[in-house]
């Protein structure tokens, strides 16, 4: 229908409301019309639209519950984006291959390693087993849940496989810490014939960072670009200089960085300040400070993290000016988290959390866990310290 076409390209130049005029104006309004609204809306941020439009579709589908759950993920909102599966499963409407790679990437970002292993179940009993980008998805999801093991199996199950494919499995092994095996692979994938992407280049050169391979880095680095032509963008420089500096090679990340034909951004600086904290290099740490303050001026990491540094040396001075200039500019520092999944669900805390609903719960079990420790003879280290000073 004509006036469904008009309502998607409104939508996806940011005219929501004039898609929305459009709607209005349809005599008839088919699942695809209130499908399109829906998804304009999310995609456009206006969240309550879509959940009104939503609300009020006559019938509802795999592709409503999808428009949904594929703009939370759009979003970066991924704890709604897995509440409304689970919504859409109790629902009784079957997701499509669209919704269930939508949710593997809202798991893959969570980490909610039991949402996905159901999710992985259900695509067993389903016709989307061999679906290469469900496949591929699931090899994400494993490897960035950490279990790089069931990512293998998926890959090596998989009767055809894409650039993708390998991308996935060589970028797992990479971040898991398996660099052997990701190099293997990426010379695999050469040799099967398939051509090697920014992203398979960023899996190489990250394993050769994690295993301190300086000389094959460098060499697959300069194969990229003279070999197979690829240009190299902001993160690619960023695997280099995070080589040079795990290696302890500070001023040649440096040199790097000072040759760039792009602008650094604030990773490729921010990979070299993070060596700086290892080495204990302050005046490096001072230099580049400078160059982020003005790339990311209200970023409250680099603050902490060159406050840290002064205090690992015993300049408190620099600490406290540095604490001083983060209050005096307005930045506070983001509370770290913790987080933990339970029946398929992720909580997260921090410290001294007391507003989750659960709270007076969680506190009895910690009660009762920390009784069952000293009546088992566990002796807090505070306590060790106090015996032996009056001794």
């Amino acid at each position: 229908m004509v006036g469904t076409a008009l309502i998607g390209m409104y939508a996806k130049f940011g005219l929501v409301d004039v898609a929305r005029l459009v709607f209005d104006g349809m005599g008839i309004k088919n699942s695809i019309s209130w499908n399109t609204m829906t998804d304009g809306y999310m995609i456009n941020g206006k969240v309550e639209h879509a959940f009104k439009m939503f609300d009020e579709m006559p019938e509802r589908d795999a592709i409503s519950w999808t428009a949904l759950i594929g703009g939370f993920v759009k979003r970066g909102q991924f704890e709604q984006a897995s509440e409304w599966f689970l919504r859409m499963q109790l629902s009784g409407v079957k997701p499509d291959y669209v919704t269930l790679i939508a949710v593997l990437a809202a798991c893959a970002d969570l980490g909610t390693l039991g949402l996905g292993l159901w999710v992985n179940r259900l695509i067993m009993k389903q016709e989307f087993k061999d679906n290469i980008k469900i496949n591929n998805s699931l090899i994400d999801m494993y490897a960035r849940c950490g279990c790089i093991e069931f990512s293998f199996q998926v890959f090596d199950k998989m009767p055809e496989r894409t650039v993708v494919s390998w991308n996935s499995i060589i970028v797992g092994f990479a971040i898991n810490g398996h660099a052997e095996e990701a190099l293997e692979f990426f010379t695999l994938m050469l040799k099967e014939g398939f051509k090697p992407d920014r992203v398979s280049f960023m899996g190489a050169l990250t394993a050769c960072s994690h295993a301190g391979l300086v000389d094959k880095g460098l060499r697959i680095f300069h194969n990229m670009k003279k070999v197979h032509g690829i240009p190299y963008r902001n993160e690619h420089y960023s695997c280099l200089v995070d080589l040079y500096s795990r290696a302890g090679k500070l001023e040649d990340a440096l040199d790097i960085i000072k040759k760039m034909p792009m602008k650094p951004n604030e990773v490729v600086l921010g990979s070299l300040l993070a060596a700086c904290r290892t080495r204990g290099n302050i005046s490096l740490a001072e230099r580049l400070m400078k160059y982020l303050s003005k790339l990311d001026p209200g970023g409250d990491s680099n603050y902490v993290l060159l406050a840290n540094i002064y205090a690992a040396v015993g300049k408190w001075d620099g600490a406290n000016r540095t604490r001083k200039k983060m209050k005096a500019l307005g930045i506070l520092k983001t509370p770290g988290f913790s987080s933990i999944e339970i029946d398929c669900d992720s909580h997260e805390f921090v410290a001294g959390d007391k507003s989750h609903v659960e709270t007076k719960c969680v506190y009895r079990m910690l009660e009762l866990l920390s009784f069952e420790l000293k009546v088992s003879g566990y002796v807090p280290e505070d306590m060790l310290s106090e015996s032996y000073e009056h001794d």
